[in-house]
C-alpha cells in the first residue's frame, strides 16, 4: 500500500510541475490515467489482511440514505441528534464520533436513513485516518450532506470535494455524455459531434493505451475533458447529489448570511438553535427526487398515511408493483389511476404507465 501511495504522490507532484498547454496535454492525459488506476488500487485493496472497519457497515433501511460528511467538530453529531432524536456523542474536541451512527426521520411519508460518519481529514483518499471506510460508506448514499463550519473558510469545502473526487464520487454531476465501446479489431475510432478544446485522437489513444485498450469506438457528444473520458473507462464512479450545510450561522452577521444564500447547493443552518431546518428538509426532498404513490383498496378511501415511495427516474406501474410485493406483477390485470399522470379520473392503465407524485392507484388482479 505504501508503494502505491508513494507513486500517487510522485504523479501528483509531476502534474503540479507540468505546465498546461497543447504540447503537454497528451502527457497530462497519460498521468491522469495512471493516477486513476493507482487510486483504484487504494480503493479496492487486494483481498486478505483485516476485515472492514468496526461499526462502518450499517444495514440500508428506508426509502433513501443520507450521509453527513465533514471535518471533525463542525456540528454533524448535533445536527443528527436534533433532526432524528438519535444520540451521537457530542463534544467540543475533534474526532468525537469514531464509528458510523445511524438515525432515521420521516418526511412527507418517506422513511429516510441518516448516517453520521466520522470526521474526514485531508489525505483520506490516500488512506490516511479512517477516511477510506468513511468515503466507502458515503458511496452508498442517495444524498450527501457536507457539513461546513461557517466561520472557517470555504477551503474546507474544496478539500472535502477533492477527497471525495479522489474516491470516484462526483458531486452534483451527471455521467459524461461520451459513447465508449470496446471492439475486437479496427483500432481506435474517434467521433466528435462538437469542437473539442482538450481531447484529440492522439490524447484519446494515449489514455486508452494506458488501460491496454487498442480497439474501441469513442463518441464525444460535448466538449469533454481527459478526466471525463477516464471516468467512462473506469466505470466505477458514483454520481451523487450533494447539499452543503453551512452550520453555526448564529455566529455571523445578516450581511454575511445574504452572501452565503447566493452560493449554489448551499443551505445555511444552526444545528444548535434549530434554525432554517424547514428550508433544509425541503431542499433535501428536492434533491432526493422521491415520489409518493398512494394505494386505494377497492371500495375504500385511499391510504394517505403510508405512501409507497419510489425514485422519480424509476416510477412505472411495474416498479410500483415490485415495491409492494414481487408476486403482484404475475397476478396484475390492469390498474385504475387517479392523479396528474392520467387524463381521466380514474383511468385504466397497464404496467408500463409512468406515475407522477401523489397519484392514487388501485390494482385489479386477474381472476
Amino acid at each position: 500500500m505504501s508503494g502505491v501511495l508513494e507513486r500517487i504522490a510522485a504523479i501528483e507532484a509531476e502534474m503540479a510541475r507540468t505546465q498546461r498547454n497543447k504540447a503537454t496535454a497528451q502527457h497530462l492525459g497519460l498521468l491522469k490515467a495512471r493516477l486513476a488506476k493507482l487510486r483504484r488500487e487504494v480503493l479496492t485493496p487486494k483481498s486478505g489482511g483485516g476485515g472492514p472497519g468496526e461499526g462502518f457497515d450499517v444495514a440500508k433501511t428506508g426509502d433513501a440514505r443520507i450521509g453527513f460528511v465533514g471535518f471533525p467538530s463542525v456540528g454533524k453529531s448535533t445536527l443528527l441528534t436534533t433532526l432524528a432524536g438519535v444520540y451521537s456523542e457530542v463534544a467540543a474536541y475533534e474526532f468525537t464520533t469514531l464509528t458510523t451512527v445511524p438515525g432515521c426521520i420521516r418526511y412527507k411519508g418517506a422513511k429516510i436513513q441518516l448516517l453520521d460518519l466520522p470526521g474526514i481529514i485531508e489525505g483520506a483518499k490516500d488512506g490516511k485516518g479512517r477516511g477510506r471506510q468513511v468515503i466507502a460508506v458515503a458511496r452508498t448514499c442517495s444524498l450527501i450532506f457536507i457539513v461546513l463550519d461557517v466561520l472557517k473558510p470555504l477551503q474546507h469545502k474544496k478539500i472535502i470535494q477533492r477527497e471525495l473526487e479522489g474516491f470516484g464520487i462526483r458531486l452534483n454531476k451527471q455521467p459524461p455524455n461520451i459513447g465508449f465501446r470496446r471492439k475486437e479489431k479496427g483500432g481506435v475510432n474517434l467521433q466528435t459531434l462538437v469542437p473539442q478544446s482538450e481531447l484529440d485522437l492522439d490524447i484519446v489513444k494515449t489514455i486508452l493505451s494506458e488501460y491496454r485498450i487498442h480497439n474501441a469506438d469513442v463518441t464525444l457528444r460535448y466538449d469533454a475533458t481527459a478526466d471525463d473520458l477516464i471516468d467512462i473507462i473506469e466505470g466505477n464512479r458514483a454520481y451523487i447529489p450533494c447539499i452543503y450545510l453551512l452550520n453555526k450561522i448564529d455566529q455571523i452577521s445578516i450581511e454575511e448570511l445574504d452572501v452565503i444564500y447566493k452560493i449554489p447547493h448551499c443551505v445555511p443552518i444552526s444545528a444548535h438553535h434549530k434554525w432554517n431546518f424547514d428550508d433544509l428538509l425541503e431542499k433535501m426532498w428536492q434533491y432526493l427526487k422521491l415520489m409518493r404513490i398512494y394505494t386505494k383498496p377497492k371500495g375504500q378511501l385511499p391510504d394517505y398515511n403510508a405512501p409507497v415511495v419510489l425514485q422519480s427516474d424509476r416510477c412505472t406501474m411495474e416498479e410500483f408493483c415490485n415495491k409492494l410485493h414481487r408476486t403482484i406483477l404475475k397476478e396484475f390485470k390492469y390498474a385504475l389511476v387517479w392523479g396528474s399522470s392520467v387524463k381521466h379520473q380514474p383511468q385504466k392503465v397497464g404496467k408500463d404507465h409512468v406515475l407522477n407524485d401523489e397519484d392514487v392507484v388501485q390494482i385489479v388482479k386477474k381472476v
